[in-house]
């Protein structure tokens, strides 16, 4: 019943389907790229090359397919965290090069394949930190072309689903849950989050698949009720009350799911209690050191490092040695 990455697992369960993925390169790729993308020639790949600290913050999905009639990947970055981060463009790269390097390795490739590089965003605060590499080069923007040239940059595809009006998510039943149910998972209060599970509902019914649907139906209650703690028993009966006489398949897969639950919420609210006293040590830690090292710390910068998650904290405490300005703090606040 534990699902340790919820989003990861319910991302790749979504678009690690070939059709859901083909859906959504045919409904989102912009038109020039979509001209020479075989979207119906896509292969998954089994790796991953999310590094294991960021696995908490990041999932990630490679497809093999042809690009300009040649060898080429899809790469679906998708960042779960609740805030932006410039870091991003930093981390596609290296996973891009990763991919590079393997070919060259495992293949002795001395040519490589083009990768498009694709991120899928649904946190809080609208993603404001750009979507090129050279948007986190210091001064980048004030160098001469002829200095830029020898400096490398590039951009990617951005998907900001925390923006999406439901008159932007289009295409199968599975991606417009997927996106629905990413876009309001952060945002939402629990009676805005249970008209958005009765919505969902109604595009599970549009699959011809029912058992599918059943299923799906199943990963995305597992996937809501593991990442919002805050849903009641009674939120839980208006579900059930509600799927009796709109989707009967549903009710006794909501049912089971809700005995489960409630025979592990003692368990899961121990967990969660010692997940949440173990970020505080690490927020005790982060401001100590930083506080060390810079002397004071203004209120609203501890208060925003009050708001960061485990492996973002993590982060800032290993490299706090490697730290010459808060400013390099701040990139990762919210």
């Amino acid at each position: 019943m534990k699902i340790q990455t919820p989003h990861d697992s319910f991302f790749k369960e979504t678009i690690g389907k070939v059709e859901v993925a083909e859906d959504f390169l045919n409904n989102y790729l912009p038109e020039s790229i979509k001209d020479i993308v075989d979207t119906g020639n896509l292969e998954p790949q089994k790796d991953s090359f999310i590094d294991k600290e960021l696995n908490e913050t990041f999932a990630d999905m490679l497809f093999k397919t042809n690009i300009y009639g040649e060898e080429g990947y899809i790469y679906f970055l998708f960042e779960h965290k609740s805030y932006t981060s410039k870091n991003v463009s930093l981390q596609l790269l290296k996973y891009m090069t990763s991919i590079w390097d393997a070919k060259v390795k495992n293949e002795k490739r001395d040519e490589l394949p083009v990768i498009l590089p694709l991120l899928i965003y649904h946190g809080k605060d609208k993603w404001n930190v750009g979507n090129t590499l050279g948007n986190i080069i210091k001064g980048y923007d004030n160098l001469s072309q002829d200095v830029k040239r020898y400096i490398p940059n590039y951009e990617y595809l951005l998907y900001d689903i925390s923006r999406y009006t439901d008159e932007d998510i289009k295409g199968s039943a599975y991606l417009r849950i997927m996106f629905t149910i990413l876009r309001d998972i952060f945002t939402k209060d629990e009676k805005e989050i249970y008209i958005t599970i009765i919505k969902s509902i109604e595009y599970i019914k549009e699959l011809e698949d029912k058992q599918s649907g059943v299923e799906y139906f199943e990963t995305m209650m597992r996937y809501i009720f593991s990442v919002r703690n805050d849903l009641t028993k009674e939120t839980a009966n208006e579900i059930i009350s509600n799927l009796e006489t709109t989707y009967p398949e549903g009710s006794e897969v909501m049912m089971t799911l809700a005995n489960q639950f409630r025979d592990e919420g003692l368990e899961k609210g121990i967990v969660i209690g010692m997940e949440e006293g173990r970020r505080k040590e690490k927020i005790d830690t982060a401001i100590k050191l930083l506080t060390k090292k810079f002397g004071f710390l203004p209120g609203d910068l501890k208060d925003r490092i009050k708001e960061l998650d485990s492996p973002t904290l993590e982060v800032i405490i290993d490299g706090i040695f490697e730290t010459n300005s808060l400013d390099n703090i701040k990139k990762y606040l919210p």
